[in-house]
């Protein structure tokens, strides 16, 4: 019998890309890296180090979680107890001092990337082979609505409450808009697999053995490879990092970084309806270096910025940088679905989210090590960014997207 996912599943599921993203932008991308480095006067490599420290503890956990979880046949309760540690934890952001806040900002990463993971898989539960695109563009599209909760937050809020205030509204909001998730997503019905569900203690031998499982399914392990250096790039810059270079080099003032910001979140919005329409059409593989090549002329855009003092080419950056964002992983998640066989979707977006952290342990690492260390200044840890984009391409090109015949595999 063929599965068709109810309309409340799918509206609950677009709605937790709203609430996640309420974190990612809010919390993650803008006003914690602006409260630790402007107000706080930390330094860059703090930042890193702090969501470096997030990122290892979540490349030993998901692969291993990703597994347990179809063993069980279950994605929802790892979301929701995912979902309370991240939320949990931002409570307490702010108020606790800036290494504490540090600590309370690492679990709380741990927490929104772990649920990410069963929130990716659980795309298969809410569409099917046949509207995957639009439904993964769906969840890019309402997701960045979140953006724009989280900066009239901002704007509300922080100049006459201070950022625990803002830290703690965006956490409950965050709640708010998961909770139809927790309670309206039905997932397709799975057979758990027979005997004890792995072990933590097991959890590395699961990522040597998820990884040996992959390479037998064709394109799946050099995906991952591009995926890992276009993540490294993408990721590195929305995760606060683009906040320190707008405002440090670029030149703009908080209240102008808002504004240009809600014409990039108008753009992702926009990427994600439109990507999703795109890569139904013309399939997820020519989608995502489509994303790339808009990565990597705002990318251009950026650098010749800051080289020049042209604010104007900033704007650009940020735009064009959003349409990108939400053009990417529109295609990306359908991508990895459309290359992973049905019984180890948990497991493969496992490592799906692992080569996304790991990533997110180098761009980090590296930027603070340009920009710290070397003292190379930002333009250069941009631009060697921007060569990891290219990478990703390069890589990309061997991967085809074509339907896979799994009962013959």
């Amino acid at each position: 019998m063929t599965w068709q996912p109810a309309r409340s599943s799918v509206a609950a599921w677009a709605g937790y890309d709203l609430a996640n993203t309420v974190f990612a932008l809010g919390v993650a991308g803008l006003y914690f890296p602006e409260w630790l480095i402007d107000i706080e006067g930390y330094r860059d490599r703090d930042l890193a180090f702090a969501i470096n420290a997030a990122m290892i503890v979540i490349i030993v956990l998901a692969p291993w979680l990703g597994a347990r979880s179809d063993h069980l046949g279950r994605r929802r309760p790892y979301l929701i107890a995912a979902t309370f540690v991240s939320v949990g934890a931002t409570l307490f952001m702010g108020s606790s001092g800036p290494g504490p806040s540090l600590a309370f900002f690492s679990l709380a990463l741990v927490g929104f990337h772990i649920g990410s993971l069963f929130y990716d898989s659980m795309l298969v539960d809410v569409s099917t082979e046949q509207n995957r695109g639009r439904i993964s563009g769906l969840g890019v599209g309402v997701g960045y609505i979140g953006s724009f909760v989280a900066v009239i937050v901002g704007r509300l809020l922080i100049d006459d409450y201070g950022h625990a205030v803002v830290f703690r509204t965006l956490a409950g909001l965050f709640l708010v808009f998961a909770l139809p998730a927790f309670f309206l997503i039905k997932e397709r019905p799975r057979v758990p697999r027979p005997g004890p569900a792995p072990s933590v203690n097991q959890s590395l031998s699961q990522v040597r053995k998820s990884w040996r499982e992959a390479a037998k399914y064709r394109g799946v392990i050099p995906f991952l490879i591009g995926r890992f250096f276009y993540s490294d790039a993408i990721n590195t810059v929305i995760g606060g990092f683009l906040t320190i270079f707008a405002i440090e080099e670029l030149g703009f003032t908080r209240d102008e970084l808002e504004i240009v910001l809600a014409f990039g979140i108008l753009a992702s919005i926009f990427g994600g309806f439109g990507g999703g329409r795109i890569t139904e059409r013309i399939g997820p593989r020519r989608t995502l270096h489509l994303a790339l090549y808009l990565w990597m002329t705002a990318w251009i855009f950026g650098l010749v910025s800051a080289a020049t003092n042209a604010k104007p080419l900033g704007v650009v950056l940020v735009i064009l940088g959003g349409l990108a964002l939400g053009t990417t992983w529109s295609a990306d998640r359908t991508y990895m679905a459309r290359i992973t066989p049905p019984d180890r979707y948990a497991e493969f977006y496992g490592l799906y989210a692992t080569v996304g952290r790991f990533a997110t342990i180098l761009g980090p690492l590296m930027w603070a090590l340009i920009v710290d260390y070397a003292g190379w200044g930002r333009i250069t840890a941009m631009a060697a960014l921007f060569g990891f984009l290219v990478i990703a391409r390069v890589v990309l090109s061997g991967v085809d997207d074509s339907e896979r015949e799994w009962a013959a595999a």
